[in-house]
């Protein structure tokens, strides 16, 4: 008689407590709530969360290895500020991947992922209607997961979705500029368009100009601020 094969399935709750924590942060950091430059007091976050220094702890070395937080010398963990310079390098590096999705969604024969694009979508337009800006960053990054998916391009995702806590801060800036509720989905429906008329040309022209359409308007935004300060590593690390 063959043997069944034992579960290892581990029985855990749907989050920890770590990670509830870390989410809070992360959204705080990236709708602003915490501001770049501004110390991140252990003592102050374990009351403000109700979790311990050592979860909090925990959380802000996550959050430094996805480049929202730095440790400056003797002042500790703060939020990382963002030079216009590194703004630009993770534009680049999103239009030139984000194009080449678009294009290959395009050329792909199947095209039934195109629903999908349209249900993300549409929640992007209901996120900028409230406004609510947690939900038009959802929308965008699952829009953007699904062109990946679909375009059979997991590598590239790969990158970008490592990029991605710094992505959405940037975007927190720039979707609530004037015009951009109208602007940023106009410019994702022309990509949407293209791919489901299989020009791949057009898919990738259009996904390119969102991207230094977004890239502009940041731009203008770091414009006048200084410049990112050089993260050190804490003593003991």
């Amino acid at each position: 008689m063959v043997q069944s094969k034992r579960s290892l399935l581990v029985d855990r709750p749907a989050k920890t407590l770590r990670e509830l924590a870390l989410e809070k942060m992360r959204e705080a950091i990236i709708d602003l709530s915490f501001k770049p430059g501004e110390r991140l007091v252990e003592r102050d976050l374990c009351v403000e969360l109700g979790v311990s220094r050592t979860v909090v702890r925990e959380v802000l070395r996550h959050l430094e290895s996805e480049g929202l937080v730095v440790t400056l010398g003797n002042r500790g963990p703060i939020v990382a500020r963002t030079s216009a310079a590194e703004a630009a390098q993770i534009y680049e590096i999103r239009g030139a991947l984000e194009a080449i999705a678009a294009r290959a969604c395009a050329e792909a024969s199947d095209k039934t992922f195109v629903a999908d694009l349209e249900t993300a979508l549409a929640a992007i337009h209901s996120g900028y209607e409230t406004p609510d800006w947690p939900k038009v960053l959802a929308a965008t990054t699952e829009f953007y997961r699904i062109l990946f998916e679909a375009a059979g391009k997991e590598i590239a995702w790969g990158i970008v979705n490592s990029i991605t806590a710094r992505i959405n801060h940037l975007r927190s800036m720039t979707i609530k500029t004037p015009g951009r509720d109208a602007a940023g989905p106009t410019e994702m429906t022309r990509i949407v368009e293209a791919i489901r008329a299989g020009d791949g040309e057009a898919a990738h022209a259009a996904a390119l100009a969102h991207v230094r359409s977004a890239a502009a308007i940041a731009g203008a935004l770091f414009a006048d601020q200084p410049e990112a300060e050089t993260a050190k590593p804490a003593k003991g690390r």
